[in-house]
């Protein structure tokens, strides 16, 4: 992320498209822990961890 865009207000924007990459879960690792992204069959998304 880059520090410009944070101090102009912008909030950095990714699709979950982009995220998921033609899955319906990814786990993403923050601070040591594990957590699931996933896309339920209603189509919402879900993170636990």
């Amino acid at each position: 992320m880059d520090d410009a865009s944070n101090r102009s207000g912008q909030m950095p924007r990714v699709s979950a498209e982009t995220l998921m990459q033609n899955t319906r879960e990814i786990v993403i690792e923050y601070q040591g822990s594990d957590y699931r992204l996933r896309i339920t069959s209603n189509n919402k998304l879900i993170l636990t961890k």
